[in-house]
């Protein structure tokens, strides 16, 4: 008789899951997603999304600025031939900022190197000497014409520290919620290692912590002063379902853990997946 096949266990999971499972919770039918170049995290927690929630939500990439509404299983050598290849309309970069981004305003998690208790962000280099940073960080793409504008940016932060949470940035690249501005909002959401946060009244506040994680190690690891809600909750974690989909169809490969490693461990899953991704 052929062996059953063993469900996951929806209290064994992996900070990456549980990442891309609460960013899986903010799509809504209907939505467009801005996907970016090089965020498998969020790319997972997308699909993920679309698979459970939200059938017609679709996605616009920066890969190939192509607007998509089908999806398959996400990689690294070959990851254009998912955004692209299954793209339904194929624009360059201007044309896609200067038509899809008014036209469909679509909601977005970035990342930040460094981000302050009102949701400002910086993505361009820690110093305060440009010509001389103390490191150049990858740039601000086009972060600086969303934010002033739009109030459907989301951030995310695979490991949590006080150097991503500072109380003054070194650069600001990104618009946060400011007194009296006319247009755009801040972001709305963000989504950790150790927990959920909003910008209740402008500032950065704690609603969710994960579990395993103590309110004192998220104070610790934040740079400034952080407002608590008063209904601090836990995190619901992933179901089997979602770790199923996670694991079996939309990344086998694990190319989310990618965002959560540093050093040689994340070396060692990049050569993994691409020895994974070459085999017959």
């Amino acid at each position: 008789m052929a062996a059953c096949r063993a469900l996951p266990s929806a209290n064994d999971y992996s900070i990456d899951e549980l990442i891309s499972v609460c960013i899986s919770r903010q799509v809504q039918d209907g939505d467009v997603w801005a996907q970016g170049i090089n965020t498998p995290l969020v790319a997972a927690g997308l699909i993920l999304g679309k698979l459970r929630y939200a059938p017609r939500a679709r996605f616009t990439s920066a890969i190939g600025q192509a607007l998509v509404q089908d999806w398959g299983p996400l990689g690294l050598a070959d990851i254009e031939s998912l955004w692209v290849g299954k793209g339904l309309i194929h624009l360059g970069f201007a044309a896609g900022a200067a038509e899809i981004l008014p036209k469909f305003q679509p909601k977005e998690f970035f990342r930040p190197a460094q981000v302050d208790q009102h949701g400002n962000l910086n993505n361009i280099a820690f110093g305060k000497n440009y010509g001389k940073p103390r490191m150049r960080l990858p740039g601000s793409g086009g972060i600086p014409d969303v934010t002033p504008n739009y109030d459907h940016t989301y951030l995310y932060v695979p490991r949590h520290s006080r150097l991503t949470f500072a109380r003054k940035l070194d650069f600001i690249s990104g618009m946060g919620h400011v007194p009296h501005r006319r247009r755009g909002g801040g972001p709305r959401y963000l989504i950790t290692d150790l927990g959920e946060f909003d910008w209740a009244e402008g500032r950065m506040r704690l609603t969710s912590i994960h579990p395993g994680v103590e309110l004192k190690q998220v104070k610790r690891k934040t740079a400034f002063d952080l407002i608590v809600a008063d209904e601090l909750g836990e995190t619901p974690p992933p179901d089997e379902e979602d770790l199923r989909l996670l694991r079996e169809e939309i990344d086998p490969l694990a190319t989310r853990k990618l965002e959560t490693l540093a050093g040689g461990a994340r070396k060692e899953l990049l050569r993994e997946i691409l020895r994974l991704e070459a085999a017959p």
